[in-house]
């Protein structure tokens, strides 16, 4: 009698082990990456020891950008001299075909002089924005050419063992950042 509730716990519990291995697969990891800044390529495992902030945006971007990497930016200036100098601010585009290296140059200077702008080949960038679970899509072209890419507003927190820590939604607090920032760094 007691044999047979001790067995279904016991198939209850290997099938919910299963589950969440297959969720696990499905979340997103990060990784690292290689993909090119004016400077020359920006290479995730050179940075290891530090906090990265990945961001995936474009310089066209109208709203979310701006806003994310002001956030961004304000969390570094929230940081000691020593945080700030162990926090990495990384802005990957996801319009190549307008983003070069120097653009995004100029772009990240407008908010940060710590932050820098990658990109790197449709297919790169697409293998990176997935590992992190970043989506973006390109929309239609108006008639003039112009067009927009509708993209995740997320900002990833990688800590410095390299490891996705954290996925920091657009609108978090600026506090909110710098004590995410902070754990890591301890």
């Amino acid at each position: 009698m007691l044999r047979r509730p001790f067995l279904i716990c016991l198939i209850a519990l290997g099938l919910a082990g299963c589950g969440d291995r297959q969720a696990a697969a499905d979340r997103p990891r990060g990784g690292d990456f290689v993909l090119q800044s004016a400077d020359g390529p920006v290479d995730t495992r050179a940075l290891r020891g530090n906090v990265l902030l990945v961001f995936f945006g474009y310089t066209n971007c109208p709203d979310v950008c701006p806003a994310s990497l002001a956030a961004g930016a304000q969390a570094l200036i929230g940081l000691s001299a020593d945080e700030r100098a162990k926090t990495r601010l990384i802005m990957v585009s996801v319009d190549p075909e307008r983003d070069s290296p120097a653009k995004l140059k100029e772009y990240a200077a407008y908010f940060h002089t710590g932050m820098v702008g990658v990109t790197g080949t449709p297919e790169e960038i697409a293998a990176v924005a997935k590992s992190y679970g970043a989506g973006y899509v390109r929309q239609p072209a108006d008639a003039s050419g112009r067009y927009a890419v509708d993209h995740t507003a997320n900002t990833y927190l990688v800590g410095p063992d390299g490891k996705l820590a954290a996925t920091i939604p657009l609108g978090t607090p600026t506090v909110d950042l710098v004590a995410a920032i902070r754990k890591q760094l301890q």
